[in-house]
């Protein structure tokens, strides 16, 4: 399965889009000069694609790609029937593109991560390496909050004992070996980037600085920013189920010590009353189970849901399969058991 090294690869780039259609026309010219350089330099072949999935996006960004197609053959694209989450889109563009590339390199659609590297990260492949991480050194271009809250994930991360790369987003280069045995991970919800360092290839790292969005607005508010951290917590750890039964001893032998208080206190006959102690351990305790049953719900929730062996995505069309083939765009439902559904 291993590329032959002085065999030109032939290059995917992986291009998640959730309503782009404000910085697709602007990136895609990035790209397609990158790839023609690479080209020109004998560095891939001149087969190579950029392959944009769009994630059910609400814009023009499907009419955008479908033009770039038209006007370029570089260009291909998969369309999901509705919006799955850009994990899923970066799952299914791998899954297709390694049927025919050598080389997959996936990077987010506004570029604010380098896309020079790829020039890197080309040549760091050819050094033996079957996975390039992009690493961010500097975060100067996001807010505190941002910059703050990452840094504290990845540090929990690490104390949880889960082997993530510090601020790595989902810029890296992957061989077709490597994305062979990342296919082979079923989980409905796969969190990428602790699942990548466990498949144990040859990596390496290049460094970047981070560039502020140009256009169009972050499609990770808030709300996806705590689905993904709860996605990568409960996907590697039980650190959570521990932690409640270690909160639930301390809570015990702190009642068992009131408890003895109370009797002593009660032989003294110094017994003092209050409804005010009373209910502020009943709110306590009330929250504190609200909390440890609402954790273990969430690992019984995703274990119902595994159980359910139902599709991560759907491809509704598919032109990177087709410029490779004489067959029509296809339509079709992908399950991560590598079988298709027609």
């Amino acid at each position: 399965m291993t590329m032959e090294k002085n065999k030109t690869p032939r290059l995917t780039l992986v291009v998640p889009c959730y309503n782009e259609e404000a910085v697709l026309p602007t990136s895609s010219d990035t790209l397609r000069n990158i790839m023609q350089q690479l080209m020109a330099q004998h560095q891939i072949t001149t087969d190579s694609k950029i392959m944009f999935v769009d994630d059910g996006s609400k814009d023009k960004t499907w009419g955008l790609i479908t033009q770039l197609r038209a006007s370029n053959n570089l260009f291909t694209g998969l369309k999901f029937s509705r919006n799955y989450g850009q994990e899923a889109a970066l799952m299914a563009g791998m899954q297709v593109a390694h049927h025919y590339a050598d080389l997959i390199i996936t990077i987010d659609a506004d570029l604010q991560d380098d896309p020079q590297l790829i020039f890197d990260m080309i040549a760091k492949s050819r050094n033996g390496f079957d996975i390039v991480y992009g690493v961010r050194n500097d975060r100067s271009s996001d807010t505190w909050f941002k910059r703050t809250t990452a840094q504290s994930f990845y540090w929990f991360m690490k104390k949880l004992g889960v082997d993530i790369v510090p601020n790595h987003s989902d810029f890296r280069l992957m061989s077709k070996r490597a994305v062979i045995a990342l296919m082979q991970y079923q989980e409905t919800s796969p969190f990428i980037r602790g699942i990548i360092p466990q498949l144990g290839f040859p990596t390496t790292k290049v460094y970047y600085k981070r560039q502020p969005r140009q256009a169009g607005t972050s499609k990770y508010p808030l709300r996806k920013m705590i689905r993904f951290a709860l996605d990568g917590l409960l996907s590697f750890s039980v650190a959570p189920i521990r932690a409640v039964l270690y909160a639930g001893i301390l809570i015990c032998g702190g009642a068992l010590a009131v408890f003895l208080w109370v009797i002593i206190q009660h032989i003294r006959g110094a017994v003092v009353t209050g409804w005010s102690s009373i209910m502020l351990s009943l709110w306590f305790l009330g929250g504190f189970q609200l909390v440890a049953i609402s954790i273990i719900g969430e690992y019984v929730g995703r274990t119902f849901t595994e159980t359910k062996h139902r599709p991560r995505f759907i491809i509704q069309t598919d032109t990177y399969t087709s410029s490779f083939t004489t067959a029509k765009p296809t339509m079709a439902t992908f399950h991560f058991d590598h079988q298709s559904v027609k």
